[in-house]
């Protein structure tokens, strides 16, 4: 059965459509962002029970390209691409953790945490990469005059870039801006191979460059405005449902900077709802840190109006952006998925991530952020304690040790509330059993945190 994709305009009133191989961002026409669209009645001859048999027959099966959970709906995805083109890294297939004892702690039943950031770079943004650098390839072979692909970075996006351009042999360069990403982040790209430009501005100052030098032909844009890069990130709310048993959970609650990921989220659940897979969709809250949160000021006023801020330094680095390109199609999601935007402040992020850690999670700032949303939504009321609510953790806490380090060292403009730090004893026997004493006597249970 053929199945087809296309880019169109998101404007209604527009529409144009363009070839998923034309080297095009915006609409030519209007000037609007692009979004992938698929042949809806194509796929509808397929009924849900038949599609939802196909995918759990491919999820993590060694079947080249199948078992990636990106490629395994390659139908939904990117239809016409040869799989000998596509570049995978097994991207997807990461774990849905029960956060069983951080939802009894701030008074919620049913809490997941879906870890994207156990992937190949360490964050959810393998899922779009290995789309938009596949097709990339495809271009190529085709004829296409691309030498590079090229991105702006606040640095999970140029490590998922640099990491599937080396595994696809295509050149890749990063603008990120100077001093603002951790330095895992930063050595992320160096590893691999990209030409990484280090610029003396911030995340938007960085975009406005990439938006400008590739209108040569020979630089691909890489960045979430590309909408082959939420074809891939739409994934991860199939992937939830899946999870599931194909059942939808209550609220999605995911971490909001450029916004494009907002965008993904819903188009993958409203393609589920569309072809018959599941009969509602959740709530969908977008966490922004109150230091860059255009979006929550904007859902303040009901969407009325947006302007774009100077974001402030922030601990959640990656989210850190003023004026996200893909801020009209995020808006266009959350009114139909009855959305919700809190932010955070440095504490409450900086505390929520540490709370999850101490009960078994390794969070970044950013899934900090969204847990801190969680609580407060829980706190009032807007949130119920019999909801099934997923947070989408985005990157691995492993990438952002200086921000953990310096949260138990004390070392930040706040207090700490869960900080930790190595207890020094004596090399003997009695000092030892001497602090495990203090230690197991003083320990603070689940109703002290």
């Amino acid at each position: 059965m053929q199945y087809r994709a296309w880019f169109q305009c998101i404007k209604q009133e527009c529409g144009t459509t363009y070839p998923l191989n034309k080297i095009i961002y915006s609409c030519e026409t209007c000037g609007s962002l692009l979004e992938v669209r698929h042949d809806m009645n194509a796929l509808s001859r397929r009924d849900a029970k038949a599609w939802m048999k196909l995918f759990e027959d491919r999820y993590k099966s060694n079947q080249w390209p199948f078992g990636s959970g990106v490629w395994g709906k390659k139908e939904w995805i990117l239809p016409q691409i040869s799989d000998e083109n596509i570049v995978s890294l097994y991207e997807g297939g990461t774990n849905l953790f029960w956060a069983e004892r951080f939802g009894k702690i701030i008074g919620l039943d049913n809490l997941w945490i879906k870890l994207c950031g156990n992937s190949h770079s360490g964050s959810f943004k393998d899922l779009g990469m290995t789309v938009l650098v596949s097709q990339v390839k495809q271009m190529i072979s085709e004829g296409a005059p691309i030498k590079a692909v090229v991105c702006a970075s606040t640095g999970d996006t140029s490590a998922a870039l640099s990491v599937y351009c080396a595994a696809a042999g295509i050149p890749s360069i990063v603008l990120l801006p100077r001093g603002k990403i951790s330095i895992a982040q930063l050595v992320q790209p160096i590893s691999t191979g990209s030409l990484v430009l280090s610029l003396d501005t911030d995340f938007d100052g960085c975009m406005r460059v990439v938006q400008e030098i590739t209108k040569d032909e020979t630089l691909y844009l890489a960045n979430s405005m590309n909408s082959l890069r939420i074809e891939g990130q739409k994934t991860v709310g199939i992937e939830i449902v899946q999870q599931f048993d194909w059942q939808t959970p209550d609220v999605i609650i995911i971490p909001g900077g450029n916004l494009g990921n907002v965008s993904a989220l819903g188009s993958g659940l409203l393609m589920m709802k569309d072809l018959g897979i599941i009969p509602r969709l959740p709530r969908i809250v977008v966490a922004q840190a109150e230091r860059a949160n255009p979006l929550y000021r904007s859902y303040l006023e009901d969407f009325a109006t947006f302007r774009p801020m100077q974001a402030e330094k922030t601990l959640a680095s990656a989210i850190q952006i003023g004026n996200p390109v893909s801020v009209e199609k995020a808006i266009r999601t959350l009114r139909r998925f009855e959305g919700v935007v809190m932010d955070a402040t440095e504490q409450e992020l900086a505390d929520a991530a540490a709370l999850g850690d101490i009960t078994g999670m390794f969070n970044c700032p950013h899934t900090g952020v969204a847990l801190a949303a969680l609580i407060k939504l829980v706190r009032s009321g807007k949130i119920d304690k019999s909801e099934h609510v997923v947070v989408i953790s985005t990157a691995h806490g492993l990438k952002f040790t200086d921000f953990k380090v310096s949260y138990h060292e004390e070392k930040l403009d706040f207090p700490s509330r869960y900080s930790h730090r190595p207890v020094e004893v004596p090399a003997s026997v009695d000092a030892v059993k001497e602090a495990l004493h203090h230690a197991l006597k003083n320990r603070r249970t689940a109703d002290d945190l």
